[in-house]
Order: C-alpha cells, then sequence, then structure tokens
C-alpha cells in the first residue's frame, strides 16, 4: 500500500514537471501581456483596435534530416516573436495567436515526421481566422511566416483577406531580412534553403537538446551548370525534397553554431520591432498619395 502511494506521489510529481515544461514558453511579456487568448472576452470587446495589429504565425511540421526536430519551422517563429516582442514599445497594441502548426509542406510527404495541410485546407483556416478577427472588431492582421513552401499561398490569401474583409493585411518571412549574409558561406546563401546552417544554428541557439549533433550532414544541390534555372529566384522550377536531396536537407549543417543562431535572432528581433510598430501607424489610405493630376484636354498631342 505504501509502496503504491509513494509511485502514485511520484507519477504526480512527473506530471506536474510535464505540464511545467509545457507551459513555460507561455512565460514572460510576450505570453503575459500580449497573448491574445489570455483575455477574456469583455477584455478583447474593450481593447483599442484602430491601430491595433494581430499576429498569426504560421509555420510547419515536416522533416528537416536526420538532426532537426520536424517541429523546426514553428519552433523558430514561437522563438523570434518571442524575443522580437520583448523589444516592442509597451504602448503599441501588438497581439499574438497562437501559431497554425501545420503548413503546406506536400514537398516532403513520404518523409517521416511530415503533416501537410493542402493549399486549399491552409487557405481557408486563415481566411476562417481573419474574418473571426473581424468580427470581434480588428483591422491589421501579420501572416508571420516561417515555412517556404507556404509563402506563395500567403501571397495569395492575403489578398483574399484583405477583399474579403476590407481588413489590413500583411505577410512576411523572417529569413527574407537576409540578416546572415556575413556569417554563412556563399554556397549556403545560394542553396541552404532547408536543414542547413541557418536553421540549425537557430535551433541550436534555441532548444540546444533538439538537435542531433551526431548527426549533422551537409548536401547542397547542384545548379551551376544553369544560368537562369535557380531554385528560389530568376526561373524556378517544381520540385520534391527527394527531387534535390537525398538526406532531406538542402545546406551544409555541420558548420552551424549556437553563436550564429543568437546573432541571427538578436538581428531579426531588432528589425522586426521597429517593422512591428511601424504596421501600427500603417493606414492604407495613406498609400495614394496626392490627388492624381490629368492634363487638360485642350494641350493634348
Amino acid at each position: 500500500m505504501y509502496k503504491d502511494i509513494k509511485l502514485r506521489e511520484k507519477n504526480i510529481k512527473a506530471a506536474e514537471e510535464r505540464v511545467s515544461v509545457m507551459f513555460q514558453r507561455y512565460d514572460g511579456t510576450v505570453w503575459g501581456e500580449r497573448f491574445l487568448p489570455r483575455l477574456t472576452s469583455k477584455q478583447v470587446k474593450e481593447l483599442p483596435k484602430e491601430k491595433a495589429l494581430v499576429i498569426l504565425p504560421v509555420g510547419a511540421v515536416e522533416q528537416h534530416g536526420p538532426h532537426l526536430p520536424v517541429y523546426t519551422d514553428t519552433l523558430i517563429g514561437e522563438a523570434t516573436l518571442t524575443q522580437t516582442l520583448e523589444r516592442v514599445r509597451p504602448d503599441k497594441e501588438i497581439w499574438l495567436l497562437p501559431p497554425i502548426s501545420y503548413g503546406k509542406s506536400n514537398e516532403h510527404i513520404g518523409l517521416p515526421g511530415t503533416i501537410s495541410l493542402s493549399a486549399s485546407t491552409l487557405h481557408a483556416v486563415m481566411l476562417d481566422i481573419a474574418e473571426s478577427l473581424k468580427a470581434s472588431g480588428f483591422r491589421k492582421l501579420l501572416l508571420f511566416n516561417t515555412h517556404g513552401g507556404n509563402v506563395d499561398l500567403l501571397n495569395t490569401v492575403s489578398r483574399e483577406i484583405r477583399i474579403r474583409t476590407g481588413m489590413m493585411v500583411f505577410y512576411l518571412s523572417p529569413s527574407s531580412l537576409n540578416v546572415a549574409e556575413d556569417l554563412l558561406s556563399s554556397e549556403e546563401l545560394e542553396y541552404g534553403i532547408h536543414g542547413g546552417d541557418y536553421e540549425t544554428s537557430l535551433v541550436m541557439s534555441i532548444k540546444p537538446d533538439w538537435v542531433q549533433k551526431e548527426f549533422l550532414v551537409k548536401e547542397l544541390p547542384d545548379m551551376s551548370s544553369y544560368r537562369f534555372l535557380t531554385l528560389e529566384g530568376k526561373i524556378r522550377f517544381a520540385w520534391k525534397m527527394a527531387d534535390i536531396s537525398a538526406t532531406g536537407i538542402a545546406g551544409d549543417a555541420t558548420t552551424a553554431t549556437p553563436e550564429k543562431g543568437r546573432i541571427i535572432q538578436d538581428r531579426i528581433s531588432a528589425i522586426l520591432s521597429e517593422a512591428l510598430e511601424e504596421l501600427c501607424d500603417f493606414e492604407i489610405t495613406d498609400v495614394r498619395g496626392t490627388e492624381p493630376v490629368q492634363q487638360p484636354a485642350g494641350s493634348r498631342p
């Protein structure tokens, strides 16, 4: 009987520790002060929404080679926003939603751990979320993306949200800020699009125990014989990960370090904190500028 009680107490303590770890990400300024779902319905109703910006993180659960977790993209997004929002001025109304952890990852289907949504499903989910925010009185939405396979879809859905709801919609991928050009090799900058130095360094700085360091690998696609064709540039071609990689990565993870990851995160958060404040102040009606000037009819040739 005594042994059963002690075992039960041990199991309860272990469960409490797991719950504590699970909710560590909800600590700090970001989750304590800017996490929208922590508010009551009454509090959401009373928020000043004229300049309020709501951030919807969009990530992925997909294979990242033998060394990185399948949660890599979503993890990077959460960590980036956590650090960024710590820098934002407290008077700015910026609110964070839980991430859409699943993305359009069908280029990785068949590689274990990948969970993909179809383009139409992800499009519908983001549109439904936006329409719900609009119904609550919000005017501005940022789609914060950390998965390359979502980029083209975000271009489409952001405009659809604008047309259907009238909301001001922004979208960005922090990797497009190009803050690591002095930290990465030229071949990594050209071909390191998945699971390479950039992403591995970030995960090493965020969750080092999630990186399987004994399995770090280097594999780079070879596009050197093509003048116009590129993976993500001038003329693109449709590819699956298996078309361009045997290991599930495109990049050099062997050169990754947590120090690089911390530098990248710091640079990104510095830029993004200012950018988010600018989005709060932005009004789309200001874009038109001055009234158009029409040439007088009598002066036309």
